[in-house]
């Protein structure tokens, strides 16, 4: 059974720097894409950052590119999104995914 358990969300002032964790469980890296998502009150969820099977490709949404950096380490099961330069737009409930499955998420508020 795959898992996900997103850890790391806090309150932060604008311009500062946080690192979320989401620990897996139930499939490998080697074959499974992971990806963080995010949604904001009354904004549909959108896809932030991606990190592909094999080789570790990654990929980042426009508002992200330059401050948000996705990476992984197989021997902890765990995937990382180091997000700096924060603003208050980035405030969101963080999720991340892989074949179909989600985490519960963890709240990121940015204060201005």
């Amino acid at each position: 059974e795959v898992q996900l358990v997103e850890s790391g969300g806090a309150l932060v002032q604008a311009g500062g720097s946080l690192r979320l964790s989401c620990v897996t469980s139930g499939f490998s890296y080697d074959h499974y894409a992971v990806g963080w998502f995010r949604q904001a009150p009354g904004k549909e969820r959108e896809g932030v950052a991606c990190i592909s099977s094999g080789h570790g490709d990654t990929f980042y949404a426009d508002s992200v590119k330059g401050r948000f950096t996705i990476s992984r380490d197989k021997a902890k099961n765990t995937v990382y999104l180091q997000m700096n330069r924060l603003k208050p737009e980035d405030t969101a409930l963080y999720y991340c995914t892989t074949g179909g499955a989600w985490g519960r998420g963890t709240q990121v508020t940015v204060s201005a």
